[in-house]
């Protein structure tokens, strides 16, 4: 019989991606998404378009249209659907926009990770439960670290970082952003389920995750917003520091591939960095350049001297942690291979 998988946020970039890759390997999906995101971004956040792709494109997927912050329906759910494993990437992810909705922020990022925990607890406790938590957990603490700056770029000027962000940083006693707090508190409660309650859970604190699949809006999604407005003519705002400011950027395929590894050999209430890595990293300033090599457009841009309140001036995760503990999984896709494939599914998506 085939193993079930419950994916949270499945017409999202992870979600869809992880429903893709384990729907390949004989799983059946059961996917958890009530298009939050299109109220909370708009029409140009919309995820619908993936959702029926899924299910177009993957006979073993059946779609629940649920929101997590309901706690009965969760609880049916879990109960009814018992899955094998669970990925939960359901979120509000924005910074800017979690400071103008700070309820409902809260109540989908922590109190919702709260339900799928004790719904899991209560119907599948031996089922693997992976949280797609993020690097804004360390707040504006990296920005702390001793910098250097170059012409295209900020970069860490102190060996303990040169490879990039390890998991030991502190995420105490720093500026989070109302976003990063909310994730904070869900990623505390799923290292919590796991040591307290012995569940095999596990945080995986995301840098840029990305991919041809992303609705890339603004307040969220940086490269895909950036290719998109790169192919449409739409004029980019850059906040501060110079457009140097430097981000990891995983593709989300890789991701996914980093789920099965978990699922076969889960931990309990580990935590991991994730993203691209040194080798994956880019400014605002090398992403316009890649993007307009890939695409032959020019980039129309404005800067606005004044950056996002939680702001990362640099920030790439170091992965030596998450390599050793699972020395199978590791980057496939680069920066630029990345990139050509959101290039080609935003042309697509931009002529219907």
């Amino acid at each position: 019989m085939a193993k079930t998988l419950l994916v949270t946020g499945s017409s999202g970039l992870i979600g869809s991606a992880v429903c893709e890759h384990f729907a390949a390997i004989g799983w059946s999906i059961h996917g958890i998404d009530n298009n939050q995101r299109a109220t909370f971004f708009g029409a140009s956040g919309d995820t619908r378009w993936n959702q029926r792709r899924l299910q177009k494109t993957i006979p073993s997927f059946e779609h629940h249209e649920a929101d997590i912050r309901d706690r009965a329906h969760i609880f049916q759910l879990m109960e009814s659907v018992k899955p094998d494993a669970i990925l939960h990437a359901a979120a509000q992810p924005s910074h800017d926009l979690a400071a103008q909705i700070p309820l409902d922020d809260f109540d989908t990022n922590a109190v919702g990770t709260l339900n799928l925990l004790e719904g899991a607890r209560r119907s599948c406790p031996e089922s693997p439960f992976l949280f797609m938590s993020t690097n804004k957990v360390y707040g504006d603490r990296p920005n702390q670290i001793q910098m250097r700056e170059y012409e295209t770029r900020w970069d860490y000027d102190d060996e303990a970082f040169s490879n990039g962000i390890p998991e030991t940083l502190s995420i105490d006693q720093s500026l989070h952003s109302v976003f990063g707090a909310s994730k904070t508190a869900a990623d505390i409660l799923v290292q919590e389920y796991g040591r307290y309650f012995g569940m095999p859970t596990c945080c995986v604190r995301g840098g840029c995750l990305t991919g041809p699949s992303h609705s890339g809006v603004e307040l969220h999604g940086f490269l895909s917003y950036l290719v998109k407005c790169n192919l449409d003519g739409t004029e980019y705002r850059i906040f501060g520091y110079l457009g140097k400011q430097v981000r990891d950027n995983i593709h989300s395929h890789d991701v996914a591939r980093f789920a099965e590894a978990f699922f076969n050999a889960p931990t309990g209430g580990e935590v991991y960095n994730i993203g691209g890595g040194k080798a994956n990293s880019c400014s605002i300033l090398e992403a316009f350049r890649l993007v307009q090599e890939i695409s032959g457009k020019p980039m129309k841009t404005i800067y606005i001297d004044e950056h996002r309140t939680g702001d990362h001036i640099c920030y790439y995760s170091d992965l030596s942690k998450i390599r050793r503990h699972y020395p199978d999984w590791n980057i496939s896709l680069s920066l630029r291979d990345t990139i050509s494939q959101m290039v080609s599914a935003w042309e697509k998506r931009l002529a219907t």
